[in-house]
Formats: structure tokens, C-alpha cells, sequence
């Protein structure tokens, strides 16, 4: 069976010939998205056949930060397809050669060619793995890369064993083995060269979709996760909403997520309780809500949030059969926050949750992220994440204080706690003169606004509760790759309180 030498090479050549093709589909789909739109994914066993919605194994795959390398420094990264497609390119040439020039039975070449198969399978295995363990998703081109390392891995293994019963040994030159090694190599790096001196530059996107009005915490802020003196990231997050738990998953492994503060935005795409929506996108959205806003209140918002996430589409569903499943789940499985649930105060926060996304004018979408007040576009919260909060992540970092010298004062920072805020009150009772030598004093002056302006210097802020109605809403956030949930053409005002 394993004496037939070029029947194995055409096992390999077939097997590499499957790979290149379905890594070819995957790149292609990849690098469609890098106008920053939507698009349409290929997801079929068959190369290239089919397509797939954002809630496929394709998509979630794809978007995923093990779909690529090198995030923080291209956006979206270097695609691991693209060297697949240079390695099985590779294997379709050195099987085509071997069988050609009939070196099948030398265990020199073969040897070589089993130690490449063994690549591509190994990267299969793992990523099979991370895909069914993590991603939770199982991706057909994904799928078919695995299988055609497989048939790689296992026509190279044939032809290796049949090599070595033929007693023929290994008579191809040192030279020629060393020549297939760099050419393997040099299909594999020059693609991956190319394709990151290619790749667009998106850094005038970075911070360009607009800032908050008011970056200060409200009280209507969920925090995440450890809070310390870093980098204030606000989420604006539906705890139903898929694309926030992709994007809490991508979050989630980032490098820059240690340098943030994290802080979530409660907005159900729920007509139950959101007047901005015209109806219910994710049932029971409401409920969980006030939920997660109980827990805030109890210590810690984390694992009811974390439930949430794993368990939308069963809390979706008991929402949908009956009204009120979605509560009910949630007092079953957090017993300590049952009667807060559905209380006065849980909806009067979630209320208020809700009017500061309108006095922030913010679009009726979800997941949407703030890095230090500055918005991340939406069709950077998938495959550009990683480049785009990096590097607001850096704008954002606090500026080392100046070191203390021995001639000098010391910097204000450097203060006692106590001695800053004495200073502070002390400015704000007894100001400094001006130092105008011709001053223009308003000899008859409003009394509000002077009451107006003493408050404002003491609390030292600058608050506009009254926000101008007439003036223009934020623009439409587009269609990019964000794959959030949005309703156009929502009221952004409240009701009339009754």
C-alpha cells in the first residue's frame, strides 16, 4: 500500500490544493472589510459557495482577535490565512515536483515534506480548538482548512513510510532540500511583507466620530471590572445584544484593557422601558437591565452581566413566551437581588440611565464605546478595535508629573490631599484681583448669572443640563463593520413625565 509513491503525492497535492483554496476564500473575506463597510461572508464547505450572516461561525470566527496578528500595529492585522495560503501553495508545488520527478521514494524529500505537513496541521488542531472551547462557533471554511491539512498530513505520512520500505534511502542533494526550505519560507514571508506594507493607513479615522459632552460619572454608570487611576472607558452596552458580548470578548483580551477604567452604560433595546425604540429588538432587555443595575448597588455587577451574556438566547425565548420570563430567570438565578428587580428604584435609575444618553445625544445603537470621552467609530469596535483603542488608550494616559528638583518647588501634585483642597477653597472664597489696569466692570450685573457663576467656581466644572434642542444630532453612525444593534429614525426626547 505505502510502495506507491506518487499516489501519495497526489493525496498531498490534492489535500494543499483544498487548503489554498479555502484560505484563499478566507483572506479574500478579510480583506473586504478593510473600507471599513459591511460585508458578506463566504461560509459553505464548498470554496467560495454560500454566504453568512453576522451571526454565523464564519462571522464570529472572523471577527474574532485570533483571526489575525499584529492588531495594535495594521488595522485589523496581519490575516493568518494569508501565510496558510503561501504554505499550502508550497505543498501543492513540492508535491507536484516530487511526483514529477519521481523522488517519491526518497525518505530525504518525503522527510522533508512530512516535517511541512506537520505545520499546517498542528496550527489546524489548535485553532479547532480554540474555536470550539472559546469561540464557541464553528466556522465550514475554517472547517475545510482543518480537513485539507489533514489529507496534507496524511498522503505526507504515506509517502514518508512507503519511502522508507523501498530501502532506497535518501539520495536528493542536501542543496535541493535546503532550496525547497527557502522557497516554503519565502511563500510564506514575502505574501505577509507585502501585505503589511500594503495595508491602508486609518489613522486620521482614530477619534473622528465625535466626543461626549460630559465625561464625569453621573451616577448612572455600572463600573467594570478593577477601577483605578487609568484610562475612563464608558460602554453603551444592551446586556442582550450579541455584538456587545463579541465585543466584551474582544475587550477582553486586548493589551490596552489594563491600562482602561471601565465603566458600562445600561441602553435595552427594549420598547418596555426605552421610548427610543418603537418596539422590543431584544425582549427582556429591561429586565436584565434593572438587574445589573441591583447588583451595582449590592457590590458587584460583574456575574449577573456575565449570565446575561451567556445566556441571551434562553432569556430571549422565556421573554418572548411569557411576559416577565426574563425577570423570572434572572430572581432564580441571583435570589439576593430578587426584590429589587422589578422595584420603583431599579426602574427610576434605569430611567435616569436612559435620559443621559439623550442629553449626550447619543445614537440609538448598541455596543458603542467612549475611550476618555472620545468615540470609538462604530466601524472600529470588531476588526479595528485592537488599533483604534490602542492608540486611544495612548492619547488618553495621564502625563507623568515633572520629577522634583532641588532649587524648585514642588509640583502641586506632589501636595498633601487635605493642603490641595485648603487651596482650592481658599481660591474659590477669596479670588486674586484682577491685574487689567483698565478693567470694564458690569456695573449693573444679573444676580443669577452671578449666583450661576459663584457655584460654577466652586464645584470647578462647567455642567449643561439644558442642552440646545435646536441644535443638529449626532450623525449617523454609517454602515461600517460595527455589527451592532440600532433602530433609525428613534425619538430621542423623553416622555412627559407624568
Amino acid at each position: 500500500m505505502f510502495r506507491h509513491g506518487r499516489t501519495w503525492m497526489f493525496v498531498v497535492g490534492v489535500g494543499a490544493l483544498l487548503g489554498l483554496a479555502f484560505a484563499a476564500v478566507s483572506t479574500y473575506d478579510f480583506t473586504a472589510h478593510l473600507d471599513r463597510q459591511v460585508h458578506g461572508l463566504h461560509c459553505s464547505f464548498i470554496p467560495g459557495a454560500s454566504s453568512a450572516d453576522a451571526s454565523s461561525g464564519c462571522h464570529t470566527t472572523l471577527m474574532s482577535p485570533y483571526s489575525s496578528v499584529l492588531r495594535t500595529s495594521i488595522w485589523g492585522g496581519l490575516p493568518i490565512s494569508l501565510p496558510a495560503m503561501g504554505l499550502f501553495g508550497f505543498l501543492l508545488f513540492a508535491a507536484i515536483t516530487l511526483g514529477v520527478r519521481d523522488e517519491a521514494r526518497d525518505t530525504r524529500a518525503t522527510g522533508a515534506l512530512l516535517l511541512a505537513a506537520l505545520v499546517p496541521a498542528i496550527a489546524s488542531g489548535v485553532m479547532a480548538y480554540i474555536s470550539l472551547t472559546d469561540l464557541d462557533a464553528l466556522c465550514k471554511v475554517c472547517a475545510g482548512i482543518y480537513a485539507s491539512s489533514a489529507i496534507v498530513l496524511i498522503g505526507a505520512v504515506g509517502a514518508f513510510v512507503g519511502a522508507r520500505r523501498s530501502g532506497e534511502g535518501g539520495h536528493l542533494a542536501p542543496r535541493w532540500v535546503a532550496a525547497g526550505v527557502a522557497a516554503g519560507l519565502l511563500g510564506v514571508g514575502l505574501p505577509s511583507l507585502a501585505y503589511a506594507g500594503a495595508a491602508p493607513d486609518f489613522e486620521r479615522y482614530v477619534g473622528a466620530c465625535g466626543e461626549l459632552t460630559e465625561d464625569t460619572d453621573p451616577g448612572v454608570l455600572v463600573p467594570l471590572g478593577a477601577q483605578g487611576n487609568a484610562v475612563p472607558v464608558i460602554e453603551i452596552l444592551d446586556p442582550l445584544c450579541p455584538a456587545c458580548r463579541g465585543f466584551e470578548r474582544r475587550f477582553e483580551v486586548l493589551e490596552a484593557a489594563a491600562k482602561t477604567r471601565r465603566s458600562a452604560l445600561l441602553f435595552p433595546l427594549d420598547d418596555e422601558c426605552n421610548w427610543m425604540v418603537s418596539d422590543a429588538i431584544h425582549p427582556g432587555a429591561c429586565a436584565i437591565s434593572r438587574a445589573v443595575l441591583c447588583a451595582d448597588e449590592d457590590g458587584d455587577a460583574g456575574p449577573v452581566l456575565a449570565w446575561a451574556f451567556a445566556n441571551q438566547t434562553a432569556i430571549v425565548d422565556a421573554e418572548r413566551a411569557q411576559e416577565g420570563g426574563a425577570s423570572r430567570m434572572a430572581q432564580q438565578a441571583f435570589p439576593a437581588i430578587a426584590r429589587c428587580i422589578d422595584s420603583p428604584r431599579a426602574e427610576a435609575r434605569l430611567n435616569r440611565s436612559l435620559r443621559w444618553a439623550v442629553d449626550q445625544r447619543l445614537p440609538v445603537r448598541t455596543p458603542q464605546v467612549y475611550v476618555g470621552g472620545t468615540r470609538v467609530c462604530d466601524e472600529d469596535t470588531d476588526l479595528g478595535m485592537d488599533f483604534v483603542v490602542t492608540r486611544l488608550v495612548e492619547r488618553g494616559a495621564p502625563t507623568p508629573a515633572p520629577p522634583r528638583t532641588a532649587s524648585g518647588p514642588a509640583p502641586l501634585e506632589l501636595a498633601p490631599r487635605g493642603e490641595r483642597r485648603a487651596r482650592a477653597s481658599a481660591r474659590a472664597r477669596d479670588p486674586e484681583p484682577a491685574t487689567d489696569p483698565d478693567p470694564d466692570p458690569d456695573p449693573d450685573p444679573d444676580p443669577e448669572t452671578e449666583t450661576e457663576t459663584e457655584t460654577e467656581t466652586e464645584t470647578e466644572t462647567d455642567p449643561d443640563p439644558d442642552p440646545d434642542p435646536e441644535a443638529d444630532p449626532d450623525p449617523d453612525p454609517g454602515t461600517g463593520t460595527g455589527t451592532g444593534s440600532e433602530t433609525p429614525n428613534a425619538p430621542t426626547n423623553p416622555p412627559e413625565a407624568p
